[in-house]
C-alpha cells in the first residue's frame, strides 16, 4: 500500500515533531495560546481520550482501507460538528452509521470537533472539500500553500483518521471546478500537489476518496484522464442516485461507472453519496442499494445522502421505504466499530 509514501510520511513526521517542539507555533483551528477556536474546529474539554495514544506516530488507517464489513455512512444536517442530528438519524434507522460525510468549502478550517465527536462514537469523518472561490489551477500552481500546509498540519495533529474528498463530482459541467472550468491536467496537477503536501508534513492518517459522478448524465466525459494515480488514491467514491431516469437496477445506476473505473484502477470502491428519490419505487431501490453493494466484495459500502436538496432525499420522507432500510440495515455485515476495524 503505497509503500514509498509510507516511508516517506515516517521520515516526514519526525521532523514535523521537531519542528513543533521547537517553534510552538499554532496550527489551524488553535489559537496561539494553544487553546482550540470554536470557529476552525475546537476538540473541547476532556477531548484527549478519543486521539491515538502514540500522537508522535501517524495513525495506520491500511486496516480501514478494506475492512472485512461494510461501511454504514450517512450525511446529516449538523452532524459531526453536532451529533444531535446523527443521534436521531440512528434512532430512526436502527443502527450508528460509522462513517459520517460532510462539506466544507475551501478555505474553512479544520473541524476537529466534528472528527473527534465522530471518532468518540465509533464513526470516521468523510469531508467533501469544495474550492468554490479557489481556481483549481491556482492550487495546482501553489498559491493555496500556506493554508493547505496549515490544514495538513492541523490533520496530522489530531492523528485521527479521516477521509478526504476533493473537488468530487469533477467530471460534470455544473460545479464550479468541473467540465466547464477546469482541465484533467489541473485536477490532476492540484490533487497531486495537495496530496504530497499532506505526505510532506506527515498526514498520513488520511484516507484519499478520489470520487467521480457517474457517467450516466455525462457520458461523453472520460473518467481516466482525471485519475491522479494509484499512489496518490485510497477509495473510488461513486456519486450516484436513484431516480426516474433510471430502471431502478444497481447495475444501470452504478454498472457503467464501475466498469469504466475498473479499466484503469482496481483500487476499492465506496458509494460516497447516494439516495433513493422518494416514490412508489423507494422500497425497491433501497433492495437494490443494499443487494448491490453486498454483491460485490470490491463496495466498501455507501453514505445515504439525508437532506432535502433539489429532491427530498430524507429517509423520513417515506416511512414504508424507511421501514425496509431499517430492516436491511439490521444486517451485520453492514457497519462496524472504525476504532476497531
Amino acid at each position: 500500500m503505497r509503500s514509498f509514501t509510507r516511508v516517506r510520511t515516517a521520515l516526514a513526521a519526525c521532523a514535523l515533531s521537531g519542528v513543533l517542539a521547537l517553534s510552538g507555533c499554532s496550527v489551524l483551528g488553535e489559537d496561539s495560546d494553544g487553546s482550540a477556536s470554536a470557529g476552525a474546529g475546537e476538540a473541547g474539554a476532556g477531548a484527549d481520550d478519543a486521539a491515538s495514544p502514540e500522537a508522535d506516530v501517524p495513525y495506520d488507517v491500511v486496516p480501514l482501507l478494506k475492512p472485512d464489513k461494510k461501511y454504514f455512512g450517512a450525511a446529516v444536517e449538523g452532524a459531526p460538528n453536532s451529533m444531535k442530528g446523527l443521534d436521531g438519524y440512528t434512532e430512526m434507522v436502527g443502527k450508528q452509521p460509522n462513517l459520517i460525510e460532510y462539506y466544507a468549502a475551501w478555505g474553512d478550517g479544520f473541524d476537529a470537533t466534528g472528527v473527534r465527536n465522530a471518532w468518540r462514537e465509533g464513526a470516521m469523518t468523510l469531508m467533501s472539500w469544495e474550492p468554490f472561490d479557489t481556481p483549481v489551477a491556482d492550487i495546482a500552481a501553489g498559491k493555496s500553500d500556506a493554508y493547505i500546509e496549515e490544514y495538513a498540519t492541523a490533520v496530522r495533529k489530531l492523528n485521527l483518521p479521516v477521509v478526504i474528498s476533493f473537488a468530487d463530482e469533477f467530471n460534470g459541467h455544473w460545479e464550479k471546478w468541473g467540465t466547464k472550468d477546469v482541465t484533467p491536467e489541473e485536477y490532476v496537477a492540484a490533487w497531486r500537489h495537495i496530496h504530497e503536501t499532506f505526505i510532506d508534513v506527515g498526514a498520513s492518517n488520511v484516507i484519499w476518496a478520489w470520487s467521480p459522478n457517474i457517467v450516466n448524465p455525462v457520458k461523453s466525459v472520460k473518467l481516466e484522464p482525471y485519475f491522479p494515480g494509484d499512489a496518490y488514491v485510497d477509495w473510488v467514491g461513486l456519486i450516484g442516485y436513484w431516480t426516474i431516469e433510471e430502471d431502478g437496477a444497481f447495475d444501470s445506476v452504478f454498472g457503467a461507472t464501475r466498469d469504466q473505473v475498473r479499466t484503469f484502477t482496481k483500487k476499492p470502491m465506496i458509494l460516497l453519496e447516494t439516495a433513493a428519490m422518494a416514490g412508489e419505487r423507494r422500497r425497491a431501490d433501497i433492495r437494490n442499494l443494499f443487494a448491490g453493494v453486498t454483491a460485490d466484495d470490491d463496495m466498501l459500502g455507501f453514505v445515504w445522502f439525508n437532506h432535502k436538496k433539489r429532491a427530498d432525499w430524507r429517509l423520513e420522507a417515506s416511512p414504508l421505504a424507511l421501514k425496509e432500510f431499517k430492516r436491511l440495515a439490521a444486517d451485520d455485515s453492514f457497519g462496524f466499530d472504525v476504532r476497531k476495524p
